[in-house]
């Protein structure tokens, strides 16, 4: 301070033909602190001692104090006075209160940043389960309460919080300690002073606590005197923000030129002195030294007090003074009408009063000769400026704090910590970061669900349920998949769903095929075996025309299961239902025709009876193409208002889709099915009115129980079609058509292979017109 005012004073630009003067109160102690502040107050008269000066009756501002607790105690009772309280370390938060505080300042930044800067370092390092420790006084109470609100914004939680102060009872630190011992977090966030944390560090020392990393504020974490403690090893890889540090041109020449005679009222200057030069001075009581010489000199000497190169909180005592020079200096260079106060009028400079100082202090704003900004904000902070340091031990044993990183609060959120690359020394020697939480971090694909009756940073890992995912660690909700996508195994990425429709290559569909090409040859084999015998009586007599347009019919309906088994396309959808109602019916039609041919060749077997001429060939022709064209005209309107189309069925299987072929218009459907059905059963009726016709050429019967087989497929296929999730719908379709047109092949043309091939001495005229029948020769 006196520095800053030599040079201020030395300065023609600053304050010209002004000089400052200064009281120095070197007190300790909250009261006598506050005496002193009160005696600075109360007017300074006696010690003006040149004519020259203007005679104040007290100080213009007050600088000082370092610790927050005494500059509490009398901030408020110099504010009444309206005297600005420039302190350079006093960093509670509480003295941001203008109303409480309304003539403070500082060049320090406050603890409210300090603990931002602390809960964001925290959350750098993945520290979200930590413990806290404060003094216990409001410095502690106000900088561990901002740091908990901020550390709980970043999702950092704390175990414990307690405090203490060195004029505590012994109990208390040791029930500190023991909560410190069974505590499962590694981190401790420590709020307090270096008498404090001496202690403390003294005590695990002790106790042999360790495998802690301590994260310490400004208070403490570059003290130098933490080396003396007995437990400082385990300080060691400690981090902290602290102000940054400066350099002060001419301070250490200043510093160097020190001598006993100029502050012989100095007891620290005295044992300094003496101590630094191992001698004693002329009032000094200390006779076993030898007397000083006078001629001792700092300029050779290499000591802490003249090392300038870990200048801190040094570099705030001088902004403080020339941030009082420049309020000054504003002041005088005033200009009428120009002023700040009432009227825009300016400040009597023979009459200077100290709350026209505060009133410049309050827009003070000047760069020192290093490049930095000095000003205060409208609660008498400075911009918070840190750098982090990591304190790592000395080759002397003595520890340094080193600078691994900065924070500046005035930047945006992103930019406002940055790390150097510069290698840390953790706690108790660890060469990896630490691991400090209460629960393990949830990997993706799962989510947190808190533990009951714990903080928000104990937690169990649940894996994310089927169709839900969660991509980042730490997720608190577990996202749903889009609809045509799902949940892989791990839970942590959407993939598409399986697609699933009846493949040619599984082993259904391939088994599918197999009996369908089967009953295809099996019905060209039997048109064949038809064709070679045409001319023999038994082709002949079952309608020879008839039999191969029902084995053509039957062909296509082996086809046309093919059809259904595939991928879906919009074309096959059509096909598959048509071309199966269509043949069908055209299958039945046949069926139909030789049940009429039989009932009326029996008919025509009576005596006076026509009725072959009424159902001839050409009849049957047109009762075939009749019945047929009826349900091409359904197919056809079913097609042209709402045709089937292929469709993805999300809602059957969560995890897969079913690509299959929507009806379009269920009546169309219904209308194909139903009309095969009116067909059949009116064949089937037909059929058993005729199975007691004579038996050797009677075809009813095989027709009746074709019939029979195929209304008994068809009804059970109605319920096993509705239940039959997936592909398998158009599976049990195809074994439909396949029993159907299996039953229909085997029941009407098997016996009659047989007989053909097999019994040919039946394949006769008189055979076949059978024993016991007198009747006149019949042709069918």
């Amino acid at each position: 301070m006196i520095f800053a005012v030599n040079e201020i004073n030395r300065n023609p630009d600053l304050l010209p033909n002004i000089k400052l003067g200064y009281k120095i109160y070197d007190n300790c102690g909250t009261m006598d602190i506050l005496r002193a502040a009160l005696a600075l107050a109360s007017g300074l008269k006696e010690e003006v001692s040149d004519d020259n000066c203007t005679k104040s009756d007290t100080v213009q501002a007050v600088l000082g104090h370092s610790g927050s607790r005494p500059t509490i105690a009398f901030a408020q009772a110099v504010g009444r006075f309206y005297i600005p309280v420039i302190s350079h370390f006093a960093t509670c938060a509480c003295l941001s209160n203008r109303k409480e505080y309304p003539t403070f300042f500082r060049t320090i930044p406050s603890d409210y940043y300090q603990s931002r800067a602390l809960a964001k370092l925290v959350k750098y390092f993945g520290w979200t389960w930590i413990g806290a420790v404060a003094v216990n006084n409001q410095y502690g109470f106000n900088g561990i309460s901002a740091f908990i609100q901020a550390a709980q914004e970043y999702g950092v939680c704390i175990e414990y919080s307690e405090a203490f102060s060195s004029s505590d009872p012994p109990d208390r630190l040791q029930r500190i300690v023991e909560i410190i011992k069974h505590a499962t977090s590694k981190v401790v966030i420590a709020f307090m002073s270096h008498r404090e944390i001496k202690l403390l560090a003294t005590e695990l020392y002790k106790q042999n606590v360790t495998g802690l990393q301590w994260v310490g504020s400004d208070a403490w974490i570059t003290d130098h005197s933490l080396t003396d403690s007995e437990g400082h090893s385990i300080l060691v890889g400690s981090l902290g923000f602290t102000v940054s540090k400066a350099k002060i041109p001419g301070l250490e020449e200043h510093l160097r030129q020190l001598s006993p005679s100029q502050f012989p009222d100095s007891q620290f200057v005295r044992d300094f002195w003496e101590d630094v030069f191992d001698c004693a001075l002329n009032d000094s009581a200390n006779t076993q030294r030898k007397p000083c010489s006078g001629s001792e000199s700092l300029q050779n000497v290499e000591s802490m007090f003249t090392d300038v190169s870990e200048l801190r909180f040094t570099n705030n005592v001088y902004k403080s003074v020339y941030a009082v020079a420049h309020a000054l200096d504003n002041l005088m260079k005033c200009e009428e009408g120009k002023g700040p106060f009432s009227n825009g009028r300016c400040a009597d400079t023979k009459h200077i009063q100290p709350w026209q100082v505060l009133q410049y202090l309050n827009t003070v704003n000047f760069t020192t000769e290093e490049g930095e900004r000095v000003y205060f904000d409208s609660n008498g902070d400075s911009p918070a400026r840190y750098e982090l340091v990591n304190l790592q031990m000395e080759n002397q044993g003595a520890m340094k704090g080193a600078t691994i990183g900065i924070y500046d609060a005035s930047l945006s959120e992103s930019h406002q910590f940055v790390m150097n690359d510069i290698p840390v020394v953790w706690g108790n020697g660890l060469t990896k970061v630490p691991v400090s939480v209460c629960s393990e971090s949830c990997p993706p694909g799962s989510r947190k669900v808190l533990q009951k009756g714990k903080p928000v940073c104990c937690y169990n890992c649940i894996l994310c349920p089927a169709g839900e995912i969660s991509n980042l660690t730490d997720s608190i909700h577990c996202m749903k998949c889009p609809p045509e996508s799902w949940s892989n195994k791990r839970r942590d990425a959407c993939i598409p769903k399986a697609i699933e429709f009846l493949s040619y290559v599984e082993i259904l569909g391939s088994l599918l095929v197999l009996f369908s090409l089967l009953g295809v040859f099996l019905t060209v084999m039997t048109a064949l075996v038809f064709y070679c015998h045409k001319e023999t009586p038994l082709v002949r007599a079952n309608n020879s025309e008839l039999s191969f347009l029902l084995l053509f019919s039957l062909t296509l309906c082996f086809l046309c299961s093919l059809t259904f088994i595939g991928r879906p396309s919009e074309w096959s959808c059509m096909l598959r239902h048509t071309a199966f109602g269509i043949t069908f019916v055209l299958c039945i039609s046949c069926v139909l025709g030789k049940t009429l041919v039989v009932l009326m060749a029996f008919r025509a077997t009576l005596p006076g009876s026509n009725v072959m001429k009424w159902f001839g060939p050409t009849q049957q022709r047109l009762s075939v193409l009749g019945f047929t064209l009826i349900q091409v005209i359904i197919c056809i309107l079913w097609l042209t208002i709402n045709p089937p189309f292929p469709f993805k069925n999300l809602l059957l299987y969560k995890d897969r889709i079913i690509l299959e072929c929507h009806l379009g218009s269920a009546v169309g459907f219904w209308a194909v099915l139903g009309y095969i059905g009116l067909l059949a059963l009116l064949c089937f009726l037909l059929a058993f009115l005729a199975r007691k016709l004579p038996d050797n050429f009677n075809e009813a019967k095989f027709i009746t129980f074709s019939m029979l087989i195929f209304c008994a497929v068809w009804i059970t296929f109605i319920p096993a079609y509705v239940s039959s999730p997936g592909k398998f719908t158009v599976a049990v379709e195809i074994f439909a058509i396949l029993a159907s047109s299996y039953g229909l092949l085997f029941c009407i043309f098997l016996p009659k292979c047989f007989i053909i091939l097999f019994r040919p001495e039946q394949n006769t005229k008189r055979h076949i017109m059978g024993k016991t029948s007198n009747n006149n020769d019949i042709r069918f």
